[in-house]
């Protein structure tokens, strides 16, 4: 018995799942029914990421990106860790005085944007949507406030930037932002490969 060909290309398909992915998170909470369930979704899906960014790589004999890939989410951790160290604050729940930022967050977002980088968006999509998830996940299990997981965010994102390149054989990011500036004028040069 043979099966029916799909009627959506795969490039279609592969960023059909990718856009899909928020939509399937968005039904989460109907699941979640309680703040430790939240809480529990949160450790898997950073923990996830972080063995999916770094284990691939090494799985691929790509020691240059499992490398980067760890020393991404070390950067964005130990970094959420030091601005919780020198602006305490409480946690919406009470339970300690590390709320600022989200080290989950700045980790799934660090491991998440280096598969992009790397591996290009095929993988990097949906990795950022579950990254997106773990920070939904820390403020619905009421251990951050959605400033605590942006900012987490945001270090996350700019560790996988910084230290996450390219691979040499061509695959992996297909666009590239650099901000420029001098003491006239300041800009963006933007370049894509199609």
């Amino acid at each position: 018995m043979s099966q029916a060909p799909s009627a959506l290309p795969r490039p279609l398909r592969r960023w059909s799942l990718a856009l899909a992915s928020p939509l399937l998170l968005a039904g989460q909470p109907a699941f979640a029914s309680s703040q430790d369930d939240w809480a529990t979704a949160s450790d898997v899906g950073v923990g996830g990421l972080v063995l999916w960014s770094v284990g691939v790589p090494l799985a691929q004999s790509d020691e240059q990106g499992a490398l980067q890939a760890g020393a991404s989410g070390a950067a964005g951790f130990v970094s959420a860790q030091a601005l919780k160290e020198a602006f305490p604050e409480r946690r919406p729940d009470g339970s300690g005085n590390d709320s600022f930022p989200s080290g989950h967050t700045a980790t799934a977002f660090a491991a998440a944007t280096s598969i992009l980088e790397r591996r290009g968006p095929g993988e990097g999509i949906p990795a950022l949507a579950l990254a997106s998830f773990v920070g939904v996940a820390r403020v619905e299990a009421d251990k951050h406030y959605w400033y605590d997981v942006l900012t987490g965010a945001a270090i996350g994102t700019g560790a996988g930037l910084l230290l996450t390149h390219p691979r040499a054989d061509g695959k992996g990011r297909v666009a590239a932002v650099i901000p420029w500036g001098d003491a006239h004028s300041i800009g963006v040069n933007v370049a894509a490969r199609f």
